[in-house]
């Protein structure tokens, strides 16, 4: 992979635009070439423990959270026995979509606790609380047995997971862009998403296989149950993981330095700072994560369930339908998260974004034609664009907030996204085909959706191989240091230099 840093005997004109201009920015500021101590290096043991450990996590929360979608239409006739078909349904993803409800009330909580506290001792506790709530999800008796009972602490344990997800993303998406060098952060980064979606493929993998070993009244009766109750087991490994890992190097320094007192303000005031000094980042990030997870609970939250109610397929081709998606994106996405590395976070965010306007009506066309290759080549365009907008994200939303709020402002931009348009959209979208009659509702949707990123794209800053804000640059080894440090002589003395 192209470095960020050129050898010593290259020109510094070899330098990316982007990386050059920030580069200049911080030499004025620094007033001189950069210190071996300006330079952070991080470790290889400690990265590839955080990046390995982050992913982990997510993939077996990732794995919890994703289940219900997999089975809505089971727990419809499980909590919601006496609606018409149709009904279950909406019911089932109306209580999907409360979890995302309470997602802004914990990443407001989470958010700033992450960031006065420490990133990862909020990881780890959002990690078991996910495992609690996906856990008693399997242990909660059925309409027929407890009667009203049931929807209602279903609700609640939805409430669980949605809270404590308030919190996962935002964190663990800082906590690895804080530990990644520069070069390299889209690449280390999008292993964060490659775990959400294996978690996902996992769980798509379960109940595919429940769907074929199992009768419908045994999935009925206690099938349903199985993933759920692994949360249990997963959630101990998950935590195991997490309470290893150290703080992030962006996050100590913080604290050493004392560089920004709001590390120990209220969190009144983060929120406050971060609505006034950082709105127009924060717009960017809704932005971002509105197309990113329309398209991603459309994929992974309403495809199963059109594929057997609305277009009449069997549960078992739904499943494996979505799994041949989440298979497809589990192998682009860090080949994508190494291409916006060199290529930049604004040209692949920008075509995909392009293509999922024009592509989403003939996806959807090739998904409800008669066979079996038709609708697997629509999910596959699909989960590419999925893919497209998941690769550079963990990496690209934490780089638009300085150290101080980022676990916070990450908290209120990606949950209030999330919650207002990603988790409603399965609902949504249910509602409006049933509503209409008209089967291309969901691909009108992703239109917008699409519509939406494009314009947001054109106020992104591009962060590829340039420091995080507010940070001190990241490389990989000492080698790599002592490159920049080369670098930044070669540009300060070009900027001294008699014209």
């Amino acid at each position: 992979m192209a470095g960020v840093m050129p050898d010593p005997r290259n020109p510094v004109e070899d330098l990316p635009e982007q990386v050059r201009e920030d580069l200049a920015r911080r030499l004025r500021r620094n007033r001189g070439a950069f210190r071996e101590d300006d330079v952070q290096v991080v470790e290889a043991p400690l990265l590839k423990r955080a990046v390995g450990a982050s992913a982990l996590g997510n993939c077996m929360e990732w794995f919890d959270f994703g289940v219900y979608s997999y089975l809505a239409a089971t727990i419809g006739k499980v909590f919601f026995p006496g609606a018409s078909p149709a009904a279950q349904v909406i019911s089932s993803f109306a209580t999907f979509a409360a979890a995302f409800v309470v997602r802004p009330l914990g990443g407001l909580v989470f958010g700033p606790l992450g960031d006065r506290i420490g990133r990862q001792k909020v990881l780890a506790t959002t990690m078991i609380m996910m495992a609690v709530g996906t856990f008693a999800i399997g242990l909660i008796p059925g309409y027929g047995t407890i009667g009203i009972a049931a929807p209602i602490l279903l609700l609640l344990a939805r409430m669980v997971q949605g809270f404590s997800t308030g919190g996962e993303y935002g964190g663990a998406t800082t906590f690895v862009a804080e530990y990644s060098p520069d070069r390299r952060r889209g690449f280390l980064s999008s292993w964060l998403d490659f775990g959400t979606f294996v978690g996902y493929a996992l769980g798509s993998a379960l109940v595919t296989l429940l769907n074929l070993a199992l009768t419908d009244a045994q999935m009925l009766s206690w099938g349903w149950r199985v993933p759920f109750l692994i949360a249990g087991p997963l959630g101990l490994i998950g935590l195991y993981l997490r309470l290893r890992l150290e703080e992030s190097p962006a996050f100590q320094h913080q604290l050493d330095a004392h560089e920004h007192s709001l590390a120990q303000a209220s969190a009144g005031s983060e929120f406050r700072t971060i609505l006034e000094r950082h709105w127009r980042p924060l717009l960017v990030c809704m932005g971002l994560v509105l197309l990113y997870n329309v398209t991603n609970y459309m994929v992974t939250g309403f495809l199963p369930t059109y594929q057997t109610e609305n277009l009449g397929r069997s549960s078992g081709f739904a499943d494996l339908l979505l799994l041949v998606g989440m298979v497809w994106i589990v192998v682009l996405i860090t080949l994508l998260g190494r291409l916006s590395d060199r290529v930049g976070r604004r040209p692949l965010y920008g075509v995909a974004a392009a293509a999922m306007i024009v592509l989403a009506v003939p996806s959807f066309l090739l998904l409800k034609a008669h066979g079996t290759w038709p609708p697997v080549l629509g999910v596959l365009i699909l989960s590419t664009l999925l893919a497209c907008f998941a690769a550079p994200s963990a990496a690209t939303l934490p780089a638009l907030f300085p150290t101080a709020v980022r676990y916070a402002a990450m908290g209120i931009g990606f949950n209030v996204a999330v919650a207002a348009f990603g988790g409603t959209t399965p609902l949504v979208t249910e509602a409006l085909v049933r509503l209409t009659g008209d089967d291309l509702v969901p691909a009108y949707h992703l239109m917008v959706a699409g519509a939406i990123g494009l314009l947001t794209v054109r106020f992104l800053p591009e962060t590829a191989q340039v420091p995080l804000n507010g940070s001190r640059p990241m490389v990989g080894s000492p080698t790599e240091r002592r490159e920049l440090i080369t670098a930044s002589r070669q540009l300060y003395d070009a900027a001294r230099a008699p014209r």
